[in-house]
């Protein structure tokens, strides 16, 4: 288990390949949102078979992206499941691109994180007049444009992330503490890139 406060840095190709399956990564980010659910709960949520989403849980599991909540199932039938670590995963482009088929893999998987991205923020948009006016006057959408050093542009992941990670435990403490009234999953989605105009 990584530290804590520290992403599960993935460096090992076969783990990687494990999201180049969409329904994978589908159900690894609602079980994230989540923070626990047996393959039936996701199984209706993703339009699938639970055996199928049984399956695939089991080979994210085999990879180590998430495990078996204990302490879940009130008859010791259900199987429940969590993500391995809170803090997620990541990896590095260069740790894959020495070989055609790492980058290929690198291509696949980071194409289908936008992809569910892209589909969450869409359908927020196509929702948006049901979410009320508090909600989508709260909600943004920022590009900035940048002139930056790789040093600087990694730095400023480190700082987003921290900053991120301090206002996922705040929601987390306030919703411990019973403060869950207008309380809802929020997704901030933030690239950082280089580019030439």
């Amino acid at each position: 288990m990584p530290p804590e406060h520290e992403y599960a840095r993935v460096t090992d190709l076969s783990r990687l390949k494990a999201f180049t399956n969409p329904l994978r990564m589908q159900l690894y980010r609602l079980l994230y949102a989540a923070g626990s659910a047996t393959a039936s709960h996701l199984a209706d949520k993703v339009d699938q078979a639970p055996s199928l989403v049984s399956y695939h849980l089991r080979k994210l599991a085999e990879h180590g992206f998430v495990a078996e909540a204990s302490g879940r199932s009130a008859d010791g039938r259900e199987r429940w499941w969590q993500v391995a670590t809170e803090e997620g995963w990541g990896f590095r482009d260069s740790d894959f691109s020495g070989t055609p088929e790492g980058a290929a893999v690198v291509g696949a998987v980071t194409r289908g994180i936008l992809d569910g991205r892209v589909a969450q923020y869409r359908a927020y948009l196509d929702q948006a007049h049901a979410w009320g006016k508090e909600w989508t006057d709260a909600s943004f959408s920022s590009e900035w444009m940048l002139d930056l050093t790789p040093t600087e542009l990694a730095e400023l992941s480190d700082e987003l992330r921290e900053l991120s990670r301090r206002w996922r435990e705040r929601g987390r403490a306030a919703r411990a503490a019973g403060d869950t009234e207008q309380r809802e999953n929020v997704a901030v989605h933030l690239y950082g890139f280089p580019f030439r105009p």
